[in-house]
């Protein structure tokens, strides 16, 4: 039986106080393992003398969490790293990027959340059918996200394809590749708009060696 998972993360407020939010869908035909991926993830963190913790962009990018006795180098490492790494996946990735004051508030966004993941699946549907189960893999954070991707993919597809589980991003890489796909993202449309932090600067440096150090790489990971 062939089976499609579809990882799902999102950055910004549903409350409406964040400029920008952005949902993300990281595709990945469960056929193709990522096995040796993960083991090479693992021994790049042991060669580095890193301990084994989910990334988590937002965190390593403020030393928050986990990352909150380490020094901006290490952190930086461990972006670096896991980014190499993910560059590796057979993965394909789709984002959704909204401006808050185009779209409106929390019922506006799922709507419009709703219609572009529904003109996705259409756009892509041979594909998507050509699976006998669609996994959708949440941690259900946003109560508007879950909403969304329920009502836009069992519209699309034949309900009894397509299963939902609720998930820890901590447990899968996959999920945490989804994460970082998702930062990088906003990040690159808040370089266009001349918006980068200082803290965006500092790990990435200017506009132009994001673009080419950064987004030139994931862009090819793009479903579409």
């Amino acid at each position: 039986m062939s089976e499609i998972s579809i990882f799902v993360d999102e950055s910004g407020g549903q409350d409406g106080h964040s400029k920008y939010y952005v949902l993300t869908l990281v595709f990945h035909d469960q056929s193709l393992s990522i096995e040796e991926q993960l083991h090479e993830h693992k021994r790049g963190l042991a060669i580095r003398g890193f301990a084994d913790i989910p990334f988590h962009a937002g965190p390593i990018l403020t030393g928050h969490d986990d990352y909150e006795h380490m020094d901006f180098k290490t952190r930086k490492s461990y972006f670096t790293l896991f980014f190499m790494d993910i560059q590796k996946l057979p993965i394909t990735y789709q984002t959704f990027l909204y401006k808050r004051k185009e779209v409106g508030g929390s019922t506006q966004l799922a709507t419009k959340m709703k219609r572009d993941v529904i003109t996705l699946l259409f756009d892509n549907l041979e594909f998507f059918q050509s699976y006998d189960k669609v996994k959708i893999y949440y941690d259900n954070g946003q109560e508007i996200v879950a909403h969304a991707l329920r009502g836009a993919v069992e519209y699309a597809l034949s309900k009894e394809s397509v299963l939902f589980r609720k998930t820890n991003a901590a447990d899968f890489m996959l999920a945490q590749a989804a994460d970082m796909l998702c930062t990088l993202e906003l990040t690159a449309e808040k370089y266009r708009n001349k918006e980068a932090t200082r803290t965006d600067i500092k790990m990435f440096g200017n506009a132009h060696a994001f673009k080419n150090n950064y987004m030139k790489a994931i862009k090819r990971k793009r479903l579409s």
